[in-house]
């Protein structure tokens, strides 16, 4: 099946909009996940080869991964399942993508960097949404200031909201506070620690800061040591997270994610088809140096799933092609910052 790739977590709410991306590129995924039902409706719906199994099996996957050149891994919270998928992908040889934000996925992606190359493999997580865009920006603002030492990134959706998908990964982390990097180093921070306003050069908006996948990957893309990740915010969302010391064991309980969870369930899959065209992206940038050099920029796109839909599947192409490196890689670090800039809809533009 080397002309195929095997997408997982296929019926999920982006790996739907995958498979539609991966088709009007004249893609025929094979698509899997461990859920019968719904992936042979999707097979029957979409006329594509499937498979069904969960990742509790190791030797299962194994099995089931080594007939392809790779696989796209689109099934979440990526904190449970990337670890198997990538495992199987490592032992059978087979490049490994997935759509992740998480910053211990990339984390422990990294750490497999020279098994991945023994293998001759690729592993590349955030190939969506999570991180294109702002891994792009990071590294074309990297290249305006070489000696940068300071990297702050945002990112903020006019229109749109979260999928069910994206929602149960937050929920997951609810609690567990955020992450910046000082001096190289991961740092734990209070979710929201700080907060300011940005120009996104549409309108400004309040954002605050999150523990976003780019603290891993823009650190690995630029080698930037000092890194803040930033998302919109309301004022009251903002001094809410003043007080969250008194409650984030509370959102740690299992009972408490558990009904969460269930909140999430009785809400939309994700953005309709005419929310999603109304919506923008909108990212923003800035490194400086000790010197007090700096520079910023802004970044505008397709809202943040479409996004995904169609970064995923163009490196998904490029990996078809033969255009890849082994071992551990970003996006931007592999393909350069104009990689986002293939992406139908996206500009970009350095603020003066």
């Amino acid at each position: 099946m080397q002309d195929s790739f095997l997408l997982y977590g296929a019926n999920g709410y982006t790996g739907k909009l995958i498979i539609q991306a991966a088709l009007e590129k004249g893609l025929k995924p094979v698509i899997a996940g461990r859920n019968e039902e719904q992936i042979s409706a999707l097979a029957i719906h979409y006329d594509l080869p499937y498979k069904v199994f969960d990742l509790n099996n190791e030797q299962l996957i194994i099995d089931t991964v080594k007939d392809f050149p790779l696989v796209l891994h689109a099934a979440g919270p990526f904190k449970f399942t990337a670890e198997p998928m990538l495992n199987a992908c490592i032992k059978t040889g087979v490049h490994y993508l997935d759509i992740t934000g998480e910053i211990m996925v990339f984390e422990y992606g990294k750490q497999m960097d020279a098994v991945a190359k023994q293998a001759n493999m690729m592993i590349m997580s955030g190939v969506g949404f999570d991180v294109v865009p702002t891994d792009c920006l990071a590294l074309f603002l990297a290249k305006k200031l070489p000696t940068a030492t300071h990297l702050q990134l945002a990112f903020a959706t006019l229109g749109g909201f979260l999928s069910h998908g994206t929602a149960a990964t937050m929920n997951e982390g609810m609690g567990d506070g955020g992450l910046v990097r000082i001096n190289g180093h991961l740092v734990k921070k209070p979710l929201g620690h700080k907060s300011m306003l940005v120009d996104f050069g549409i309108k400004k908006i309040l954002v605050m800061t999150i523990p976003w996948g780019d603290i891993s990957t823009a650190y690995t893309t630029t080698g930037i040591p000092n890194i803040e990740t930033y998302t919109r915010a309301s004022s009251k969302t903002v001094g809410l997270l003043k007080w969250q010391w008194l409650f984030n064991w509370i959102l740690k309980l299992p009972f408490i994610r558990k009904y969460q969870l269930r909140k999430i369930k009785s809400k939309p899959e994700g953005p309709d088809k005419d929310t999603r065209e109304k919506a923008t992206t909108l990212v923003w940038g800035k490194v400086w140096d000790t010197k007090g050099n700096s520079y910023s920029a802004t970044l505008s796109g397709p809202e943040g799933y479409a996004l995904t839909a169609m970064s995923s599947i163009l490196i998904v192409e490029k990996v078809l092609k033969g255009n890849f490196k082994i071992g551990y890689q970003t996006p931007a670090g592999c393909y350069g910052e104009d990689l986002v800039m293939e992406i139908p809809g996206v500009m970009r533009k350095l603020s003066e």
